[in-house]
């Protein structure tokens, strides 16, 4: 990412100094992130040196968040075909910002800092339009496509590379407490506009078709489509989460 700047710096002399103070003045990915983070979500109410701290004694406490992020922007440059460098979607993407500051706010929650946490959901509910529970589990390697309209409840579970496009909601069914969020496993693709709903389980290496809605159970490698959904095709791809194939008739 350092070689990535300093070319992308020499190549847009305008934006030599974004590029030093983003990335080339910085000792470690983890402190250049928490400069990042800090920056697009100041606010008057909370200062960028403020939320850097916050951030940078996150990162600090629990080394989980560094790697995952790392594996995320690993799953950005592998999976999205308009991601041409690793340094882009660290700089530029705003579904990546918003799953780090998840991170950081699953840290404050984690903590006993609700209040704190619920204030960086506010911040990149307002930033975004990505609404995610501070108490929502994320794994690595998670690639969030565009981002906008993604709603993900307090007791929802998302699995290690797993992709997920725009206006997704990982929801609940009812008004009741508890478990009440889906549980998506590794390797699935939700495709955009699509509403999982309910302490429901998908299963590995599942495809979830755009616009689908599911309210029940999906055993895993099958693609599953329609209002409500239902298992279309055969068997699906390993890790359709990788492929990002939104077409139905490949499994036919």
């Amino acid at each position: 990412m350092r070689a990535e700047a300093a070319e992308a710096a020499a190549g847009e002399p305008v934006l030599a100094s974004y590029f030093h103070n983003t990335i080339l003045r910085h000792k470690s990915l983890d402190l250049a992130l928490a400069y990042q983070l800090a920056s697009v979500l100041d606010h008057s109410a909370l200062t960028a040196t403020a939320l850097q701290e916050v951030i940078a004694a996150a990162l600090a406490d629990d080394r989980s968040i560094s790697a995952s992020m790392q594996a995320d922007i690993c799953a950005w440059y592998d999976r999205d075909p308009a991601c041409e460098q690793y340094l882009t979607p660290f700089l530029y993407f705003k579904g990546f910002h918003a799953l780090q500051s998840h991170r950081v706010a699953h840290w404050l929650w984690q903590q006993g800092r609700e209040t704190l946490a619920l204030y960086f959901q506010s911040r990149v509910s307002e930033q975004f339009g990505v609404d995610i529970h501070p108490a929502a589990r994320f794994g690595s390697g998670i690639m969030i496509d565009h981002a906008t309209g993604l709603v993900v409840g307090e007791t929802t579970v998302v699995g290690d590379d797993v992709s997920i496009l725009h206006s997704v909601t990982l929801g609940g069914s009812g008004s009741g407490r508890g478990d009440r969020h889906p549980k998506i496993a590794r390797g699935v693709m939700i495709g955009a506009g699509a509403k999982i709903l309910g302490p429901v389980h998908v299963g590995e290496d599942v495809r979830v078709a755009a616009g689908s809605l599911v309210l029940a159970d999906v055993p895993a490698n099958t693609t599953v489509a329609g209002v409500p959904a239902r298992q279309v095709g055969g068997k699906s791809a390993a890790a359709p989460a990788y492929t990002m194939d939104q077409t139905l008739d490949s499994d036919d």
